[in-house]
C-alpha cells in the first residue's frame, strides 16, 4: 500500500522535534520515521484455519479495491515478482525494505486469518503481534468498510501469485530499530473508528470522502504533521478538520494542497492520465497514476474529484486556480538580456519552447503550472536537480523524461528557476541559491561526472563586452527559419542538428570549428572559410539562400561560433566534436528501422515524418523527409552520419542523459532507423552533381 503517494507534487523528510522527556524523546524520534519505513514480517504467523473458497466475484472486487489502495508501488520492487516485497527505500536513519504480501504460507500473508489481516490493517498490528510503522497507512486503511476488507483479503489469498521470497531485515540505526514506541503513538494518535458518511451530503460526495480518507490514503502525504509526525486531520470534520489535504513538505518534495481544488474535470483529466490544464505529475504520485488511479472507474474518478474540489480552502491559503489564465509572452528582453532567460534557453526551451507551452501530451507547459510558480519551490527545485519521468497510462502509454540538471550550479539554477516562475502569467517568487543547496544538500547528491566535456553556457554571452553580437548570432543558430525566412527554404533551423545552438557535445559539429578553418572542404574540392561552410549548410541543408557575406547576420553567426571555441587552437582534440562514431560493419535493416521509427521517433517527428507544430505553426520538432525535410545533398543524407547522430542525441526528452535527456538506442537500432529515413523522399539538390571533384565519394552517401 503506497506508503509516499503525492499529486502534482510530492512526499518529503522527516522533521526533527526535541523535549525534555527522555521517554517522549525516544517516542518522537521513532514517530519521525513513520513514513519512511514499511513494516518487516517476523517469524511466520500460525496457519490460517481453513476457510471456504471466495467467489471469483469477491476476488475480482479485492483486485479493485487493491487498485484504489495501491498496494502494489510499495510491495514490488523493480524487476520483482508483483506483491513479493524487496522494495528498497532510503531514509535518513537506514535502509528498510517492503513486505511480501503475496499469499506465500511461510514469508507472505497466507498463514493470516481474516481477523489477523484485519487487524493489521485497521490498527497497525501484524499477525505474530508486533507493531508496523504506519508506512503502511493503517490510520487511513481504518475507514475501510468490512465489506471492501473481506474483498481485499480474498484478492491477496486467492487472486495473487504466491512468492516464496523471504522478506530482508530492516537497516536502521538504533533506536529507530525498536517498535515498542509504536504502542504509545497508537494510543495518543490512532482513530480506527470506521468511515462515516455525510448525511448532508450526496453519494456522489461521500464516495469521494471514503477513497480519499481511506483507501487512497491521500492525507498521507498531502496532510500536514503534528510534533509527533502524526497527520494533523484524518478527515475534514472536527477542529483539526481544516488542516486536511491543505499540504505538506518532506523529503525534497511539496505535496500541493488540494483542499478546493482546480474543476472536477481537471482533477479527472490528472489522475487518468497524469497530466492536465496546470501541470503533470510527478515524483511518487507517476506511481500513483501508474499504478492506481488511472484504473479507477469512471464514477469514482468524478467522485474523488468532486470531493476535493468541493472542500473548503484552508483560512490563509492561496486560493487554487480553476481555470487557466490567459498566457502572457516572455519579452526578448526578459529571455536573451537575462541569465536566467539565456540559461532557460538553452536547456529548457526545446522541450518547453520558448512561450513556456510545452508540447502537447508529450512536454509539460510551464505557463500557468502551479507545481513551477507553488508558493514552496521545493517541487521545482527537486525536479531540477534530479529530473523526471512522466506517468505511464493507458492514455499515454509512452514515458516521457527530463534529465538531471544537477551539474548546474546553486546560482545557474536559481537564475533558470527564477525566470520560469515569474514569466507568462506565472507568479512565483524568485528562488535563491540557498534554496537550492537546501535541498541538494537533502537529496545527497553526487558530484556528477562532466564526461571530459564542458557545455558552454549561453549565460555566459550576457557580460561578454561583444555581448548584442553573440547573441544575435544565437538567435539566428536557434531560430534560424523565424529569423531568416528569406534564406531557409524549408522547416529547419540551425539547431536542428547543432542542438541547443551548438553546445551539445556529438551534436555540435560547430563545437572549437572556428580554429579549424580556413579548412578543406571534400565535398567542395578546395579550401573554404567558416562564413563559406555556413552558407553551404543554408543552401544544402535548409534548401535556401546564402547570406550576403558581409551581412550583419553571416558575421553574428561567425563571431558567435568564434566565441563557441573558447581557447580551442587548430591542432587541438575538441571533446564533443562531430558525431558520434558508428560501427560500418554494421549491416542495416530498413524494415526494422521503419518499426524503431514507429516505437522511437514518430512521437515527435510526426508518423508521416512531417514534425510536428507548435504554437503559432512554428515547428516543434524538424521534418525527416517531405517537401520540407534536409534535401538529399545534406549530410544527413549518408547512413552511418545520421546514425552517429541519431545514437548520441536520439531518442531525445526520454532518458536522463544531460542535457536533453538524449541517446538511449543501440548501435543496432540506429544505423536501422537511420537506413529508413534517410532514404525516404525528400527535396533534390541539383547541385550535388558538383560534388567530390577530387573523388572520395562516401559510400553511404546516396549520391
Amino acid at each position: 500500500m503506497n506508503a509516499n503517494a503525492t499529486s502534482t507534487l510530492y512526499p518529503g523528510s522527516p522533521h526533527r522535534f526535541s523535549f525534555s522527556s527522555a521517554l517522549m524523546q525516544a517516542l518522537l524520534l521513532l514517530a519521525s520515521i513513520l513514513l519512511c519505513a514499511t513494516s518487516a514480517t517476523a517469524a511466520a504467523p500460525p496457519a490460517a484455519a481453513a476457510q471456504a473458497a471466495p467467489s471469483a466475484e469477491l476476488v475480482k472486487r479485492g483486485e479493485y479495491v487493491a487498485r484504489l489502495g495501491d498496494c502494489v508501488a510499495c510491495h514490488t520492487s523493480p524487476n520483482g515478482a508483483a506483491m513479493a516485497g524487496g522494495l528498497e527505500l532510503k531514509t535518513p536513519f537506514g535502509t528498510i525494505y517492503s513486505t511480501n504480501i503475496t499469499p506465500d504460507a511461510r514469508t507472505g500473508l497466507g498463514g493470516y486469518s481474516f481477523a489477523q489481516f484485519d487487524r493489521a490493517m485497521r490498527k497497525g498490528v501484524a499477525a505474530d503481534g508486533h507493531n508496523l510503522y504506519p508506512a503502511m497507512p493503517y490510520p487511513s486503511y481504518a475507514k475501510i468498510s468490512p465489506d471492501d476488507m473481506q474483498a481485499l483479503y480474498a484478492y491477496l489469498q486467492r487472486g495473487v501469485a504466491p512468492v516464496a521470497q523471504q522478506n530482508r531485515e530492516t537497516d536502521m540505526k538504533w533506536p529507530f530499530s525498536m517498535r515498542w514506541g509504536l504502542s504509545l503513538w497508537n494510543a495518543v494518535f490512532l482513530d480506527d473508528a470506521p468511515f462515516k458518511p455525510d448525511s448532508a451530503k450526496s453519494a456522489v460526495w461521500n464516495r469521494g470522502s471514503y477513497i480519499a480518507q481511506g483507501l487512497g490514503h491521500c492525507g498521507s502525504c498531502h496532510t500536514p504533521r503534528g510534533v509527533a509526525f502524526q497527520e494533523k486531520a484524518l478527515g475534514q470534520d472536527g477542529s483539526g478538520g481544516k488542516h486536511y489535504l491543505s499540504g505538506f513538505t518532506f523529503d525534497g518534495w511539496h505535496a500541493v494542497n488540494l483542499r478546493n481544488l482546480w474543476t472536477p474535470e481537471e482533477i479527472v483529466r490528472l489522475l487518468k492520465t497524469g497530466r492536465n490544464s496546470f501541470g503533470t505529475a510527478a515524483g511518487s504520485m507517476t506511481e500513483v497514476i501508474t499504478h492506481s488511479t488511472q484504473y479507477f472507474t469512471d464514477g469514482d474518478l468524478d467522485a474523488l474529484a468532486h470531493y476535493l474540489h468541493d472542500l473548503p480552502a484552508k483560512p490563509g491559503a492561496p486560493v487554487t486556480q480553476k481555470a487557466p489564465a490567459p498566457l502572457v509572452a516572455a519579452s526578448d528582453d526578459a529571455l536573451y538580456n537575462t541569465r536566467g532567460g539565456l540559461g532557460y534557453l538553452q536547456f529548457c526551451a526545446t522541450c518547453h519552447r520558448r512561450d513556456g507551452r510545452g508540447v502537447e501530451n508529450i512536454f509539460p507547459p510551464l505557463a500557468q503550472n502551479d507545481s513551477v510558480q507553488s508558493k514552496d519551490a521545493t517541487s521545482v527545485i527537486h525536479i531540477a536537480l534530479t529530473g523526471w519521468q512522466s506517468a505511464v497510462t493507458q492514455q499515454s502509454p509512452r514515458s516521457f523524461g527530463m534529465p538531471s540538471y544537477d551539474r548546474l550550479s546553486d546560482a545557474e539554477l536559481a537564475e533558470i528557476l527564477t525566470f520560469v516562475r515569474g514569466k507568462w502569467g506565472n507568479h512565483g517568487a524568485p528562488v535563491t541559491t540557498a534554496q537550492i543547496a537546501k535541498v541538494r544538500k537533502e537529496l545527497k547528491l553526487k558530484a556528477p561526472d562532466s564526461g571530459g566535456f564542458v557545455t558552454p553556457r549561453f549565460a555566459a554571452l550576457a557580460a561578454d563586452p561583444n555581448a548584442s553580437q553573440l547573441i544575435h548570432g544565437m538567435q539566428l543558430m536557434t531560430e534560424t527559419r523565424a529569423r531568416l525566412p528569406r534564406n531557409v527554404g524549408n522547416d529547419l533551423n540551425c539547431s536542428s542538428c547543432h542542438l541547443n545552438g551548438g553546445t551539445v557535445a556529438n551534436g555540435s559539429p560547430f563545437l572549437g570549428i572556428s580554429a579549424f578553418f580556413p579548412s578543406e572542404a571534400p565535398r567542395a574540392g578546395k579550401v573554404i572559410s567558416l562564413g563559406e561552410r555556413i552558407n553551404g549548410c543554408f543552401r544544402r541543408s535548409m534548401h535556401g539562400k546564402p547570406l550576403p557575406v558581409d551581412g550583419p547576420e553571416l558575421q553574428a553567426m561567425v563571431a558567435y561560433i568564434d566565441w563557441m571555441k573558447g581557447a580551442t587552437q587548430a591542432n587541438d582534440k575538441v571533446p564533443g566534436r562531430g558525431v558520434a562514431k558508428i560501427d560500418r560493419n554494421i549491416m542495416p535493416d530498413p524494415v526494422h528501422g521503419k518499426k524503431v521509427y514507429a516505437e522511437q521517433c514518430a512521437v515527435c517527428h510526426g508518423a508521416n515524418g512531417k514534425g510536428i507544430q507548435g504554437a503559432n505553426g512554428v515547428p516543434a520538432f524538424p521534418p525527416l523527409w517531405g517537401e520540407r525535410s534536409f534535401n538529399i545533398g545534406a549530410g544527413m543524407a549518408r547512413t552511418y552520419t545520421a546514425a552517429g547522430f541519431v545514437k548520441a542525441n536520439m531518442v531525445m526528452g526520454h532518458g536522463q542523459k544531460f542535457p536533453l535527456g538524449q541517446g538511449n538506442l543501440s548501435d543496432q537500432d540506429a544505423v536501422d532507423v537511420a537506413e529508413y529515413f534517410t532514404h525516404m523522399p525528400r527535396p533534390d539538390f541539383p547541385d550535388k552533381v558538383k560534388d567530390w571533384p577530387k573523388g572520395g565519394k562516401p559510400t553511404d552517401a546516396r549520391y
